[in-house]
């Protein structure tokens, strides 16, 4: 195996074809001459992706971004980026060229990027594959909060219930969170209060979210967090650790001392549950955790997080 891997390593080093692997943190693991040239990655360097990402962009490098707000164009790559097994996708560089991308993910997070040279591809044809691209992207994201939207959460759903009714991945669990008292933020601070609400709590969540792992805004004040390859147990650790970060969050500049809190219903995934199944259990959990005292985590049958 080693002998396989170093003749790989070799022809890759030799290969215009841009390679990169990635592990389940979004850490590179490894990158060939051209990946490591393209995207300035010195030879031992093992930076996190948004790192890579964040510093190229500040020094007017690498891939073209265009948004205005890079944070808010990261937090919706990120919600979209791993949740899949392969993806395809167009991208091109400051320096002009343009790149045939794809990304595959093994089940346990790793990720190998495969990028080949397409600029010589018609000029004219570009802005129609870049718009198709951007309507895509738009298609999967939650207008106000950046992060996916129902469409693209649900989808994750299914993938989720899927492997493990075909006994591909055992574990699986579904997480369905609710800002408490979000009417009540809105009519005595306004709906730009609450708007603010829900974008520090979408942003702080995301950030805490596993690459392996899909958080969308399914509508309103309540958001979906699909973890597949958990247990329920995890799950609870994962999620109770959120509900100590949103309680410590102050959004708002008046009143400075504003807080607020989240409930969350988790339900693990059985082998015979459709997406409703699951889903259902889980809001039927969440439901248990508002009746309890709200700021909270239930679990489908019973079991009950830390509450302060």
């Amino acid at each position: 195996m080693d002998e396989i891997f170093e003749q790989f390593v070799h022809l890759a080093s030799a290969s215009a074809t841009l390679i990169a692997l990635y592990d389940a943190d979004d850490r590179l693991r490894y990158a060939n001459e051209a990946f490591r040239a393209a995207y300035f990655v010195e030879p031992d360097e093992t930076p996190l992706w948004p790192d890579l990402m964040r510093r190229n962009f500040d020094l007017g490098r690498g891939t073209v971004i265009r948004a205005a707000d890079f944070e808010a164009w990261l937090r919706s790559t990120l919600s979209r980026r791993g949740k899949i097994g392969f993806r395809a996708f167009e991208t091109d560089l400051l320096d002009g060229r343009w790149f045939w991308m794809t990304e595959t993910v093994q089940k346990n997070g790793w990720m190998l990027c495969i990028a080949g040279d397409i600029t010589s591809l018609r000029v004219d044809e570009r802005s129609v594959r870049q718009d198709r691209d951007q309507a895509i992207r738009a298609s999967q994201t939650d207008e106000l909060t950046g992060i996916a939207n129902r469409r693209f959460v649900m989808a994750r759903i299914e993938d989720m219930v899927g492997h493990v009714a075909a006994r591909e991945r055992g574990d699986g669990c579904l997480a369905v969170l609710d800002i408490d008292n979000f009417k009540y933020i809105n009519d005595r601070l306004g709906h730009q209060a609450g708007d603010l609400v829900l974008r520090d709590f979408a942003h702080r969540i995301h950030q805490n979210v596993r690459r392996s792992d899909c958080f969308g805004r399914v509508g309103g004040e309540e958001f979906l967090l699909v973890m597949p390859g958990t247990t329920a147990g995890e799950a609870m650790v994962i999620v109770e650790r959120m509900l100590a970060l949103i309680r410590m969050s102050r959004p708002l500049a008046d009143p400075v001392d504003f807080s607020y809190t989240f409930s969350a219903g988790i339900a693990a995934c059985r082998e015979a549950d459709s997406v409703s199944d699951i889903y259902r259990r889980a809001d039927q959990a969440l439901y248990a955790a508002k009746m309890a005292g709200r700021n909270r985590i239930w679990a489908d049958g019973g079991g009950q997080g830390a509450a302060f």
